[in-house]
């Protein structure tokens, strides 16, 4: 069954990630924290980071790298070295700019059924995004194109713990760098309706971005501007950078008052110092030096708190993901997210080149780092693998199911007189079994949660049936989704309306391609 199924019997469809057969679970809901997020220090060590940070900011600077970004600094107070492009942010300036963003928000979808909630205890998982290759069993690994991408986007829509798009999910790099985000935002708002991102690469990009959500949510500016419906990554270049198109990234989306994330892109020993406490101070900086930035331009536009630390190996200098020192920084991320009341991003990563036993442990740290450090919005979740180099069809069904595995552990427990179950005790008593008690026979299809990709057989049916791997069984998977996938539906005339636009665009030659 498709989502475009579920949708259209009323959303009353099976949980992502349950197997083949499974009876209809309840509607859908977004996954919420059920427990407090895991503090990772104590509060004057979380204040002595923050503390620092403002140091870094007032006393080193940051390079703005933007003329119109360093005139609206220095317009707000901004100290601004006369003939560079490094600004140094007095503490007053930042902390007056802290509290403006606002602590939760709506991620406005093209269906409002699947429009989210970002921050307080709301989790939304998203795809993988941004991967040069694409990979799967079959075709091995190579360079991105439109009809891999094309197959992503069909393959993530069938799945409901896939909540949004992060980005591309693999760059559609067959289609030339000044219209691709026309075709690529057209097939994201076409193939599939869950909520999406668009890439902050210059000005135009963005003004493109913005129409083409207009277009297919069929509202009006006024209306798009009132409800967020668009959010884009902004990532600084570490140490203390902010380069031009993310800077203008960050206007054009303020001032259109949709989301804006700034993450850093700190590695410690590479970009960023080598301790978990002085990667995520220079971490902080940056994000907070966005996040005073993006209430500079705008009061009250929405913004969320992006970590990304992570480490390098410091024999070949490859970035590490899945690591203890990843997993470190992804709860002070969220702690510090918290501190400033903001909505807090992290990543599930991994630095596997092939669908092994390391993408799968370093995928199940990276998302449990995540997880208890409290994510608001989960960008990678399904389908990267190689540090995000590769987008893996594999890899995101593999993903798709783990995702619904702790979507299904979010669950609160109940404790009810039925759950407790005395009756079922009474009536199989000392010594029976429960696999025939009316308890379990009226619960049977909906017992527990029932994954596509683990195999639960015994060793000797397990050989009957071949063998099976993950890899075998997700590589399967995958085709028989794509197989079954049905594109969401789509008014006529909004469709229409958004071909008009994106040929119009072209026929205008489309965006520059240098910044």
């Amino acid at each position: 069954m498709t989502d475009a199924t579920v949708e259209a019997r009323g959303r009353r469809g099976r949980r992502g990630g349950r197997s083949e057969g499974a009876a209809p679970a309840q509607p859908w809901q977004q996954p919420r924290l059920p427990f407090a997020p895991v503090p990772a220090v104590s509060e004057d060590q979380l204040e002595a980071i923050h503390q620092a940070s403002l140091v870094v900011l007032e006393e080193i600077g940051m390079d703005f790298l933007h003329d119109e970004a360093r005139r609206i600094l220095k317009e707000a107070g901004a100290d601004v070295d006369p003939g560079s492009e490094r600004v140094r942010l007095p503490r007053q300036l930042v902390e007056a700019q802290i509290g403006l963003a606002p602590k939760n928000f709506t991620l406005h979808a093209r269906n409002s059924a699947r429009s989210l909630e970002i921050g307080g205890n709301a989790v939304a998982f998203g795809s993988v995004a941004s991967a040069p290759n694409v990979a799967d069993r079959d075709g091995g690994r190579r360079p991105g194109n439109r009809a891999d991408y094309q197959n992503l986007i069909r393959l993530g829509h069938t799945f409901e713990s896939i909540h949004f798009w992060a980005g591309y999910p693999v760059e559609p790099a067959d289609v030339h760098a000044s219209v691709r985000h026309l075709d690529a935002l057209f097939d994201m708002l076409t193939l599939s309706d869950k909520p999406i991102h668009a890439y902050s690469l210059g000005r135009e990009r963005n003004l493109d971005g913005l129409e083409l959500v207009r277009i297919a949510r069929g509202i009006d500016r006024e209306t798009l501007e009132r409800e967020p419906s668009v959010f884009t990554i902004i990532n600084t270049s570490s140490p203390l950078r902010l380069d031009t198109p993310m800077l203008e990234g960050i206007i054009q989306m303020a001032r259109a008052n949709q989301v804006t994330c700034v993450t850093p892109f700190t590695l410690a020993g590479a970009m960023a110092p080598v301790t978990v406490a002085g990667a995520v101070t220079q971490q902080n900086a940056e994000a907070v030096a966005g996040l005073a930035f993006t209430q500079i331009v705008r009061p009250g536009a929405p913004f969320i708190y992006g970590g990304f630390t992570s480490n390098v190996d410091m024999k070949s200098g490859a970035p590490a993901f899945g690591t203890p020192e990843y997993m470190k920084a992804c709860l002070l991320g969220g702690q510090l997210a918290r501190r400033y009341g903001v909505p807090y991003r992290s990543s599930n990563t991994n630095a596997a080149n092939t669908v092994d036993a390391q993408a799968a442990y370093e995928s199940v740290f990276s998302l449990w780092g995540a997880i208890m450090g409290g994510v608001n919005l989960l960008m990678h979740g399904a389908g990267w693998m190689e540090g995000g180099l590769q987008a893996s069809f594999e890899k995101m069904v593999l993903d798709a199911d783990l995702l619904a595995m702790v979507t299904d552990f979010l669950r609160p427990v109940k404790v009810d007189p039925e759950e407790l179950a005395l009756d079922a005790m009474r009536e199989v008593g000392p010594g029976g079994h429960f696999f025939g008690c009316a308890h379990t026979q009226s619960r049977y299809r909906n017992a527990f949660f029932a994954p596509m990709i683990s195999d639960w057989r015994n060793y000797e049916t397990w050989r009957e049936a071949g063998s099976p791997t993950a890899y075998d069984t997700a590589n399967r998977l995958y085709k028989q989704r794509l197989a079954a996938y049905e594109p969401p539906p789509i008014d006529p005339a909004i469709r229409e309306e958004l071909e008009a636009f994106v040929a119009r665009r072209k026929a205008e030659g489309g965006v520059p391609t240098d910044f």
